[in-house]
């Protein structure tokens, strides 16, 4: 894989507390990201801002969604700045974008500066979500994957891939080590959000999921080793 998007959600960010912003965290994926790059693979970064706002309770106490939404994608630019100093205090080029551009603090999003910094080395990370209200950051970061020709989305998660039950809760479960889209729809399995499963499934575009704490789990997919689970189109 020469050219990956990497997802990884808000409350990743916050460590154990789940909210925040862990240092170590942020300090350990910045050097495993660091060693992605160091092995010639070209990387995109798309972060989620749960860990610094989730605007379902409010929304649910009245606030508007959109309003809601708003927030949230300003939640995400504040993850893609900590994640951009960290990386660079680990010698990782790297570029902050936003959907909307925010003079001073991110360049607004643009396919072709972005993949000119990939091809260039450097880290592209796209914050901002889609820049439109109702749509997750799961579906920004499948639609920059195909947006920029990446080989895979890859998301990281706290379970080593994806099992037919909460492996926490069913120590039963079984994990797949490939399962198509169409599996993932029909068995309801939580991976990503619907219109993300379709984006991905419409544009044959591969997903991985995987342990983030696992050990060089990202540079063990850029090689073709057996990570997590693989969603396809076929198995």
């Amino acid at each position: 894989m020469a050219r990956l998007l990497l997802k990884l959600s808000g409350e990743a960010l916050g460590g154990e507390a789940g909210y925040g912003l862990s240092s170590e965290v942020l300090a350990r994926m910045s050097l495993d990201i660091g060693r992605l790059v160091d092995s010639g693979a070209e990387v995109a970064l798309v972060l989620g801002g749960g860990n610094l706002f989730r605007g379902q309770a409010l929304a649910q106490a009245g606030m508007d969604r959109v309003v809601g939404d708003r927030m949230g994608m300003l939640a995400t630019v504040m993850n893609g700045l900590a994640m951009g100093d960290f990386l660079t205090q680990a010698g990782v080029p790297n570029q902050l974008y936003s959907s909307v551009g925010i003079a001073g603090v991110a360049r607004g999003y643009h396919r072709d500066s972005a993949l000119e910094d990939m091809v260039d080395g450097k880290v592209v990370i796209l914050s901002g979500g889609t820049g439109n209200p109702f749509f997750t950051t799961d579906t920004a970061a499948c639609l920059r994957g195909v947006e920029l020709g990446v080989d895979a989305v890859l998301k990281a998660t706290n379970v080593d891939g994806v099992y037919d039950a909460d492996p926490k809760q069913n120590p039963n479960a079984r994990k797949f080590k490939a399962i198509t889209y169409d599996q993932v729809l029909a068995l309801g399995l939580g991976v990503m959000d619907l219109t993300a499963i379709v984006l991905c499934k419409e544009n044959s575009m591969p997903l991985v999921v995987f342990d983030m704490n696992q050990a060089d789990a990202l540079v063990d997919l850029a090689q073709g080793r057996d990570v997590g689970t693989q969603i396809v189109s076929e198995v």
